[in-house]
């Protein structure tokens, strides 16, 4: 397919600056692969699509303060660095972002607020990219902690240049079940979620287990090629524990409902597919990319957000909606004014 065929137009308007003044009082669009049928629901309606050996399966990555800000050595020109991934604990190497990159070169030293927190540029990785070392005398959980303390939550771009990053996003844009710290993106899908939903669920007889997909900012990486067999992502690092296999695969062997709590956890399950279809354990990395048409062999059943044009999220959930059917979704979820993006509101491929 072609990237053109991705792109409507969105107003700005529904792009939700802030999330529901509680978990699961969003609205929930219901789209039916089978039957053709859209319903308009709340959230705490999905207890009703679920029944006893359902297998939810949940992405728990834990979202970091990716976003610093600091100052170059001798001239304190204003610097903002994201922090993507860790390279190497023991050397302190972390693979970044910077801004404005043309004043930040190989061999500057980069301080961040009054702490004694200071990186050094040691390579250049791509026109914004950069590879820097943290020069700090503490161990890595020290580090960690003051960059959890300077660090702002990574709120993406389409929200945070409309309204400041607030305190009570630390709490919002993460998941109740967020466990493993790696994420600078939120599976936002799990925001949904609040203890009592989940609790409602499981005694019904619906089972939550976990798969850990370290969200990169390739999830939101543009893509630049309208030829999309063309267009590669950047690789996550992802792992899948033996038992979310086992559960996973007696669903599947009983022809239960297997469904992959946001378009993360249904990369991670695609990306981990035994030749007789099931689910294998791993822990590696994928950089794997899904748009249609494509062939499921694990989740019969998606929740997702509403995403935004020509992003390879709307890609996946066309994957597995039906281009057709998610792009009537779609229209009529502009029409009825549902909420896009991360603190929007949800929608449920069953």
């Amino acid at each position: 397919m072609k990237l053109s065929e991705f792109r409507f137009d969105l107003p700005q308007s529904l792009i939700a600056l802030y999330p529901s003044e509680n978990r699961g009082e969003s609205r929930l669009m219901v789209v039916n692969r089978k039957t053709k049928q859209i319903e308009h629901k709340m959230f705490s309606d999905i207890i009703n699509y679920f029944e006893d050996g359902d297998v939810m399966v949940t992405n728990n990555t834990k979202v970091f303060p990716a976003r610093l800000f600091g100052q170059k050595e001798k001239t304190g020109a204003k610097i903002e660095v994201f922090l993507l991934r860790e390279l190497n604990r023991e050397h302190r190497l972390w693979d970044v972002l910077v801004d404005p990159a043309r004043k930040i070169r190989v061999g500057n030293k980069l301080y961040f607020g009054d702490s004694d927190l200071v990186a050094e540029v040691i390579d250049n990785t791509t026109s914004r990219g950069r590879t820097i070392r943290f020069l700090y005398d503490g161990d890595h959980d020290a580090l960690m902690k003051a960059i959890h303390e300077l660090g702002e939550t990574p709120l993406p771009d389409e929200i945070r240049f409309k309204r400041k990053v607030e305190t009570s996003d630390e709490e919002r844009y993460q998941t109740i079940y967020a466990e493993h710290v790696g994420a600078v993106a939120a599976p936002t899908a799990g925001l949904h979620f609040n203890k009592i939903i989940m609790k409602r669920m499981e005694l019904k007889g619906v089972a939550f287990t976990p798969l850990t997909l370290h969200v990169g900012l390739g999830t939101f990486r543009q893509v630049d090629v309208e030829d999309l067999t063309k267009h590669k992502t950047d690789s996550e690092n992802f792992f899948i524990p033996e038992e979310t296999c086992k559960l996973v695969n007696d669903g599947i062997d009983t022809n239960k409902r297997i469904c992959a709590i946001g378009t993360t956890a249904l990369k991670a399950l695609e990306s981990s597919v035994s030749a007789d279809g099931h689910l294998k354990p791993i822990e590696g990395w994928t950089d794997k990319f899904i748009f249609p048409p494509y062939d499921f062999r694990i989740p019969n059943a998606l929740l997702t957000n509403f995403h935004l044009p020509e992003s390879i999220l709307i890609m996946m959930t066309s994957a597995f909606g039906g281009y057709e059917l998610i792009k009537e979704a779609y229209e009529i979820a502009i029409k009825e004014k549902y909420k896009f993006f991360s603190y929007g509101d949800a929608m449920l491929i069953i």
